[in-house]
């Protein structure tokens, strides 16, 4: 038996040179954009900060774009829930089709999206047609931004849910009806609990990528200032009017809500890992 052991080298290339490239298409990608932003609107003091972002035009687009983010997310958290669910425990015709249907959001560019419910929501579009008898208006209204919102959202749902629901044990079903508990106890109080941080992640992704959302929303919002106006849309105005640090110092903010929905992202896998120990 040999005295001495050499550590075997690998093949692939080392922590170091790895952590290097990494730090370093990081930094170029992610965080000198926006330290730029941020250095950008540290040109304005306290009291400019906060008056701009207290003008009745953006307190009125912060107001749309959260509330209606926010509403779309729970929107998808439940029907996400319910599609996910048929994805995973039912075998019908057509089911693959279904499935690659819920990716078509990830596939469409936004744009197209946008145009797409414009056309079915307007007046004179298949299904604008049949509400507006009914005084429903979906196209340039709030209702229209919250509709183009869960349908850009939904995949991150289903898609988050799905392996969670893959992985449950349809013993303990068994079990828990064998032991008396009805249908609804038993996802109540056995599936819905093991789901839950998926769920909640679920929620979270599409809350956030809501947030975000442009392409999909700017057509079909119609663009009404303090009425239909989204931040992104908000923030382009500003930049064409060559405001720069105003369009800055909202950005700003909607970094700061992003990383916030990160970190209760985060949050929610570290609970779920120390939940399931």
């Amino acid at each position: 038996m040999a005295l001495f052991r050499f550590k075997q080298r690998s093949v692939l290339p080392g922590f170091g040179l790895t952590m290097g490239l990494t730090l370093t298409y990081l930094s170029l990608l992610v965080l000198l954009p926006l330290s730029g932003l941020v250095v950008k609107s540290s040109t304005l003091s306290w009291r400019e900060f906060f008056s701009i972002i207290r003008e009745p035009s953006v307190a009125a687009s912060f107001k749309l774009t959260f509330g209606a983010s926010l509403l779309a997310a729970g929107v998808n958290a439940v029907f996400g829930l319910i599609v996910a669910w048929v994805l995973v425990r039912y075998q019908f015709p057509g089911r693959k089709i279904v499935d690659a249907l819920v990716d078509l959001p990830f596939a469409m560019p936004t744009a197209v999206s946008g145009i797409a419910l414009t056309a079915l929501y307007a007046p004179n579009g298949w299904f604008g047609c049949l509400l507006k008898p009914l005084g429903i208006e979906v196209a340039y209204t709030r209702l229209g931004v919250t509709i183009a919102l869960t349908f850009i959202g939904l995949p991150f749902v289903v898609r988050t849910l799905q392996p969670a629901l893959e992985d449950l044990d349809v013993e303990v079903e068994e079990a828990a009806a064998s032991l008396g508990a009805t249908r609804w106890q038993t996802f109540l109080q056995v599936i819905f609990p093991l789901i839950l941080p998926a769920l909640l992640t679920g929620f979270a992704l599409a809350f956030a990528r809501a947030l975000g959302e442009y392409g999909s929303v700017v057509f079909i919002s119609g663009n009404i200032p303090l009425e239909t106006e989204i931040v992104p849309l908000l923030i382009i105005t500003k930049l064409e009017q060559y405001k720069y640090a105003d369009a800055a110092a909202i950005a700003v903010v909607m970094l700061a809500a992003s990383f916030l929905i990160l970190l209760f992202i985060n949050f929610v896998q570290w609970w779920s890992r120390r939940y399931a120990e």
